[in-house]
């Protein structure tokens, strides 16, 4: 279940409460009656793996194209180092 948490206006108390996605959110502070108000966090979101197009089901012929012109490259940089 997830947590969410909540700040009384009145009283300024954070609470931290255990809810299904289907409860509905609280409304009343159970020790001074205030408001409460769900606080929203923004959530950091981490990208993991070799990439997205690699597995993204695109066809070989994009992968071999951009495999093909990275080695063109490198010859042509070796070819003028020379």
């Amino acid at each position: 279940m997830p947590t969410y948490e909540y700040t009384c206006k009145k009283c300024g108390e954070r609470l931290e409460v255990f809810q299904k996605f289907s409860d509905k959110p609280l409304k009343k502070h159970a020790d001074c009656g205030g408001e409460l108000v769900k606080v929203l966090y923004a959530r950091g979101i981490v990208f993991k793996g070799s990439g997205f197009y690699a597995t993204d089901g695109r066809g070989s012929s994009t992968r071999s194209s951009s495999s093909n012109g990275s080695s063109s490259k490198s010859e042509s940089s070796a070819a003028a180092a020379d």
